[in-house]
């Protein structure tokens, strides 16, 4: 047990390190038109499934909030999405919603994964562990991306427009572009990521020394 503890310990702090790593590079977040693709939830899928649903909350947490910071710190178009300290560009003043958006859609990448891969685990049995990583880590991803996108939509619809150029009722299509567009790019690179790397921790969590 305190084997495992330590391991666990050892693994939060290398997760929490390469998610500061990649906040504070290009790596983190790669800007494809108004929005940034990102890099940073795959250490948290990870997290979820070899540490579970708890550390990787706390981890999709972190993530959300060096999301904000750095949307605050690094201004683009679209970070009053994600820090209220951006001014809308329509009200001229900053919107705490923002915290939920840069925020719960990370938490609960923390989360799924972990359920996902137990679900698939259980009815398909450990033979099929390979795809059930696979599948946790592109629900994960796509957790991320079509919360994120859906609550920007609900929150920030006409800013959004706004800033796309785009008319109001055609936002939703834009989002739906995105979602199925570099969201699904996004969600397939973290399946694949998940599934390589988890091969390996989880061999190595279950090694007694």
């Amino acid at each position: 047990m305190k084997n495992i503890n330590i391991k666990s310990f050892t693994l939060t702090a290398m997760f929490l390190a390469i998610m500061i790593i990649l906040a504070i590079t290009p790596l983190g977040f790669i800007p494809i038109g108004p929005i940034n693709a990102t890099t940073m939830h795959i250490p948290v899928i990870i997290a979820s499934i070899i540490l579970g649903p708890k550390i990787g909350a706390g981890l999709g947490g972190i993530f959300g909030i060096l999301s904000l910071a750095r949307s605050t710190i690094v201004i683009t178009p679209m970070s009053f999405v994600f820090s209220p300290f951006i001014a809308n560009p329509l009200t001229g003043q900053g919107d705490w919603r923002a915290v939920i958006v840069a925020i719960v859609p990370r938490i609960l990448i923390g989360i799924v994964p972990y359920f996902v891969y137990i679900g698939i685990n259980r009815l398909m049995k450990t033979k099929a562990q390979p795809v059930s990583l696979f599948v946790a880590g592109l629900m994960g991803s796509m957790t991320n991306t079509i919360l994120v996108m859906n609550l920007i939509f609900f929150f920030f619809k006409d800013s959004y427009a706004n800033v796309a150029q785009v008319a109001a009722d055609a936002v939703y299509g834009v989002i739906l572009g995105i979602i199925f567009g570099s969201g699904l790019v996004e969600a397939i690179v973290a399946g694949i990521a998940t599934a390589a790397v988890c091969a390996v921790l989880l061999k190595l969590m279950k090694q007694p020394k």
